[in-house]
């Protein structure tokens, strides 16, 4: 323990002196709050950071966080100018090498994102391949993307330098004083115990690394991570390498490659990772390795052999086994966890932490000081993980795939295969009699396709026309033509009870809740800026009790938005109810003439009008049913008490056959939505997108006092700047699914947001967000000629502002 005292209160207290903890600390004293206490267990660095590969590519998954990898970049020669420590940044820039056609074709789209982003991201050949890496074996190479401003540092170095820029800002950094304890009441961050000396505070960040998940679980809060082995070679030192090569990614072998002062070394993202530390991380693990295991690392090696055959006579140097700490999905957590107020994370990084760091430091410390989050955070929004995800043997095991998948295909629609089936529909049995292929969402198993009679309900991946497109088309065509059966159990479901739940809805929800007993309200949830936090429809069930439906996704975050923006003193209660009621939806022409057959209610349009709810009976089990629809057709949600899901569901296909029924999986009911240009948050919108700018203000109630109204207002008055579209491709073949670049009469103006194929439309469909100028009408903008880009190639495309299926709701409202 350092002897030094600490200071008695700080604003804030970051725990963790890796280069995340680091670089929330600089972030933080950018922003001028100075009474900031970093504390390290042991030495700057000791834990991952020391041991970090440097790699700081600009490219992720996403728009946004590609963005911070790109601030990271821009802000390290100004770092070393501000502190005088260099951060070792060479921009040699990297190769990401394809070996087969599918994987040239998923370069090539990331490469298109890369170009929408303002990144220099170019497509080479085999032969342009072996100039930019002359020791490459290139035999087997289908092309590649160059991308030569991407950069490489010393991880040391660098957080030596957000460290030093940290304490001339006035931060105090504090090595050898590990955290014994966080203080908490009532739900509320109070201080922070380092041994026996106390600082107050009501703010903390978990920058603990491999250690934050246990850190958090001491404060009753989720951090689900998990550490495992993770390993690279360096060679000894070769004559005749060229220095400034690119670091080069050969993601079907595994592995990366970097020139290293003469030296290669040699990275490996295995398919099946070992995780390591089941009991715990020890506190003592300081600049620790861990044995080695030639036998694992072989394969890559050998891989290695093959791609760079003048390793063949160059020896080992060096082999390292160091732990990282991974997540469920491949994505950081950071942001303050719901459970506990003022307990923020920054961990969990996945390899990309280096890469990473800066960016994440900045966007957390704008969060701390503000109380709001920077918008488009969704992917690392520690909201999205859910608590089971915290369970050790849920972690060892799906962490062990999340490692590999990093560097594996990143197929459309792929789905995990490890630490499945923790939720389970009442149908879930019956449904895989009919040839369910099971998807998993929040730990739900969903089906998301039905085989047909001999064949196989699994995926056989590609970025063309998958295995189940034809399944999906008739599953689409029964929707549109008969009636489709959905199982839609996974819905989150939350119940708002009380005196005071009319007034505090009304203030949360754009649209008007104060309706008679019975009605159905679409809505949308804002921030104080007016972007949208959650999309939802809201029940009236009586006078003092309301239903909310929402994403399973998502429905922790909506949980966690709800309970925070009720007042403290109102007359309500929020509960989740997710798991007491099962949901079977039945859409399509035929959907009334079902109902009529199993039921005695009257179900007519005009008994039973659409955005209307009331209770039902069918087979003696009460439920409660709602006129609504996400697929653009007649229908009914159908919220059954778990206990009578199984009765109503094969009095449901008894009755089927007679008008026939066909079962339907979240393939066609995305394909359906996006026919009919619903929006999905998380996807088409997010707390970046207005109403207005979604197309979505019908859904505001102006005579309203809702949350984020003035915007709404000045963006009615004054127009905006950027809209959703829907587009459909003119070329019947192609596939759209999100990220692709929309070019208005030439010009790069914007990209897909999400995309599906429209069985009904015969092509593919997807909604996009485009730039233009202020105030533009969507009358003039559909005036102009579109294009798509997909893989590097642009195809003609329509548009529209209006639903191009169904644009009156007719269907809707039969």
């Amino acid at each position: 323990m350092n002897s030094r005292s600490l200071p008695e209160t700080a604003s804030v207290v970051v725990i963790g002196g890796g280069v995340v903890g680091c670089s929330v600390a600089y972030h933080l004293g950018k922003l001028g709050v100075t009474d900031v206490v970093l504390l390290e267990r042991d030495q700057l660095t000791s834990g991952t950071t020391w041991h970090a590969a440097g790699l700081v590519p600009q490219l992720r998954g996403s728009r946004k966080l590609s963005e911070l990898s790109m601030y990271g970049l821009g802000l390290y020669p100004t770092l070393e100018a501000e502190t005088g420590q260099s951060t070792g940044l060479k921009q040699n820039g990297s190769l990401n090498v394809a070996t087969c056609k599918e994987r040239l074709e998923e370069v090539r789209r990331g490469a298109t994102m890369a170009r929408q982003l303002g990144v220099d991201a170019r497509d080479v050949g085999p032969q342009e391949v072996a100039e930019l890496w002359p020791l490459l074996n290139i035999e087997d190479v289908e092309g590649a993307v160059f991308v030569p401003k991407d950069g490489q540092l010393n991880p040391v170095d660098l957080t030596m330098a957000l460290a030093k820029g940290a304490r001339q800002l006035g931060v105090t950094l504090m090595e050898h004083t590990p955290v014994t304890r966080v203080e908490h009441a009532n739900g509320q961050v109070v201080a922070v115990h380092a041994g026996e000396q106390r600082i107050k505070t009501q703010r903390v960040v978990n920058c603990a690394g491999m250690w934050a998940r246990q850190l958090a679980q001491d404060v009753g809060v989720s951090v689900p991570l998990h550490a495992c082995e993770h390993f690279y070679a360096i060679t000894e030192p070769m004559d005749d390498l060229p220095s400034g090569l690119p670091v080069l990614r050969d993601a079907n072998g595994n592995a990366y490659y970097k020139e290293d002062a003469g030296k290669i070394l040699i990275g490996a993202f295995e398919k099946t990772a070992k995780p390591w530390g089941m009991g715990g991380i020890p506190a003592n693990f300081s600049f620790g390795e861990l044995p080695e295991d030639l036998d694992h690392f072989m394969p890559i090696l050998e891989g290695a052999m093959r791609r760079i055959p003048r390793l063949e006579s160059t020896g080992i140097q060096t082999f390292f086994n160091g732990p990282e700490s991974f997540t469920p999905d491949g994505s950081y957590l950071l942001g303050e966890a719901p459970e506990l107020n003022g307990f923020f994370v920054a961990a969990g990084f996945n390899s990309v932490g280096i890469q990473s760091a800066s960016g994440a430091g900045k966007v957390l410390a704008d969060w701390i000081t503000t109380g709001v989050p920077t918008p488009d955070l969704w992917d690392v929004d520690i909201r999205r993980t859910f608590v089971f995800q915290n369970d050790a043997d849920y972690l060892k095991h799906r962490v062990s795939e999340t490692l590999g998948l990093l560097y594996e295909m990143h197929w459309p629609y792929r789905q995990y295969e490890t630490s499945r089936g923790i939720y389970h529909s009442p149908l879930h049995e019956a449904l895989k009699d009919q040839g369910a292929c099971f998807g998993e969402v929040a730990g739900w198993e969903r089906t998301n396709w039905f085989a047909a009679s001999g064949m196989q309900p699994e995926y056989e991946y590609s970025f063309k026309r998958q295995n189940w497109f034809e399944c999906a088309g008739r599953e689409h065509a029964a929707v549109r033509e008969t009636v489709g059966l959905f199982d839609q159990t996974s819905f989150a479901k939350f119940r708002v009870q009380g005196a005071d739940a009319e007034a505090q809805l009304q203030r949360i929800c754009t649209n008007n809740i104060a309706v008679d007993d019975g009605k159905v309200v679409y809505t949308q949830w804002l921030n104080a800026q007016g972007g949208i936090e959650a999309d939802v429809t809201v029940t009236r069930l009586d006078r003092e009790c309301f239903q909310i439906i929402t994403s399973p996704a998502t429905g922790r975050r909506d949980f966690h938005w709800l309970r925070t923006h009720i007042a403290p003193d109102a007359r309500c209660a929020l509960q989740d109810v997710t798991h007491d009621y099962a949901v079977i939806s039945v859409m399509g022409p035929n959907a009334r003439v079902l109902m009529q057959s199993v039921s005695d209610d009257d179900w007519s349009h005009e008994g039973f009008a659409f955005a209307t709810a009331r209770h039902v009976t069918i087979d003696g089990v009460d439920l409660l049913a709602q006129r609504i629809t996400y697929v653009g057709e007649l229908g009914w949600e159908l919220y059954i008490p778990v206990g009578g899901a199984l009765t109503v569901y094969q009095h449901l296909l008894k009755h089927g056959a007679d008008v026939a029924l066909r079962h339907c999986g979240y393939h066609t009911l995305d394909a359906c939505r996006m026919e009919k240009g619903f929006r999905h948050w998380g996807h088409d919108i997010n707390d970046l997108d207005t109403p207005i700018e979604a197309g979505l203000g019908f859904a505001c109630a102006m005579d309203t006092d809702f949350i984020g109204r003035e915007t709404v207002q000045r963006q009615r008055d004054e127009g905006v700047s950027r809209r959703l579209l829907q587009f459909a491709l003119d070329d019947p073949e192609p596939l759209l699914y999100h990220n692709e670049t929309i070019y208005r009469d030439g010009e790069s103006v914007g990209y897909i947001t999400s995309g599906a194929y429209g069985h009904t439309l015969g092509r593919a469909v997807g909604l996009g967000i485009i730039k233009h100028a202020q105030g533009e009408t969507p009358a003039t903008l559909l005036t102009s000629a579109y294009q798509i880009e997909i893989a590097g190639q642009r195809f003609s495309a329509r548009v529209s502002s209006r639903p191009m299926y169904d644009p009156k709701s007719e269907r809707v409202r039969a």
